[in-house]
Formats: structure tokens, sequence, C-alpha cells
């Protein structure tokens, strides 16, 4: 389900939100800019009930533009219910952990593990999972992407931790199949430079593609 549900969702777009701690005035703000932009994949990290309770109308928000958003930092199974009751639709962890990998099955929501080892690659992927989440990306850096790219070729990518406009199309070029980002989205200037990198994107698939698995 996890596969199926990510490779939906990144279809339309290169970019991931992350809406960290904005209380729930300002996540729908910064959402509804995310949305207008195309960046249709929203995550919030749910780390406070104030976090939850903005989790809560974001989904509710995003339902009416028929959107679904996820809950994020999700380490255990309690996270796991939390995020289901609050409405979001996917979950993501900073590391592999097959008990949450589980209870996400159990509950129906896709998960999105984080990675920053071989190991962790393989563990997720023994999971039966092929996205995952690579953090913090800033640190890993281009060039672990490119080795990971070597003996993973089916992994997907989403670079997460130290994003933004200016390194967003080095890793994408590097392999990452999306880039999640966070203060970003309050730039007013990145998101000019974030529209311009989905208009890219879109309009050629074909070659990053290309450049990505040759690792250029």
């Amino acid at each position: 389900m996890s596969n199926q549900f990510f490779d939906q969702m990144f279809a339309s777009t290169p970019v991931m939100a992350i809406l960290r701690g904005l209380g729930t005035q300002r996540t729908l703000e910064v959402a509804t800019m995310a949305w207008n932009l195309g960046v249709t994949s929203v995550e919030i990290p749910i780390q406070t009930t104030e976090d939850l309770k903005a989790l809560k109308a974001l989904a509710l928000a995003a339902e009416d533009r028929g959107l679904v958003v996820g809950a994020g930092t999700v380490l255990n199974r309690t996270h796991v219910e939390q995020a289901k009751d609050a409405g979001a639709a996917f979950t993501v962890s900073p590391g592999v952990n097959v008990d949450v990998i589980q209870a996400c099955a159990d509950a129906g929501l896709a998960h999105l593990p984080g990675v920053a080892t071989p190991s962790e690659i393989q563990a997720a992927m023994s999971q039966g999972l092929e996205w995952v989440k690579a953090f913090p990306a800033s640190v890993l850096g281009v060039d672990w992407l490119k080795a990971m790219g070597g003996p993973f070729p089916g992994i997907k990518i989403v670079s997460t931790g130290g994003m933004d406009a200016h390194n967003a199309r080095s890793f994408l070029l590097a392999g990452a199949r999306v880039i999640a980002v966070g203060s970003a989205l309050e730039d007013p200037q990145q998101l000019g430079q974030l529209a311009e990198l989905m208009r890219e994107r879109a309009d050629m698939p074909e070659t990053l593609s290309t450049d990505s698995n040759n690792g250029h």
C-alpha cells in the first residue's frame, strides 16, 4: 500500500512541505500557499497537542481540495493512532521501526521511514517499502545519494533536512525523487525558485531521470 500511495502522491510534484510547530492558523495559511504553488504533499510533525490540532484542521482543509496530509516524527504505535485519529493519510519517521511500520499497515496508513545508512535502506526494503526518507539529507550530501543508487537502484528517496530552493536541484539531479522543505515555504524568493524548479521537473522528466541515474 505504501509504495502505490507515494507513487501516486509524488507523481505531480518533486516537493513536499513540512510544517513544523506553526500552530493551527499559520499551518493553514502556509499549507494554502503550498497548495496554490502546486506542492500538494504536506506533512505536519506531531510533537505536541497543538500539532495534533493543526493536523486535524489541515486534514479537513485538504479533504475539501481532494488532497491528503501526513503526520511526521511518528516514533511509536501511540503516534500512529494519534495520526490516524487526526485524519492523516500517511506517516513519516526519522528512522526505521518495524513496530511502527506494522502499526501503520494495521491502521491503513502509508509509511515513509527515515534512513541514513545502507543497513537502514535494507531494513526498510525487507518490509516491502520502496520509498524512504534520507535524513538528515544536507549532512548526508549528494555523494551519499549517488552512492546509494548503485546497490539500491529501486529505492525512491525523499531528501529531508536542510533542504531549500538553493540546494534542491542538486539533490534531485543526484537521485532524490522528492525534496522536503520547511522554512523555504515562508520565503517569497524561495517560493518563486521552487515554482520554477517544479516547472522544470514537469517539462523535462526524462532528462532529470537520466541525469540522476548516471549520477551527474
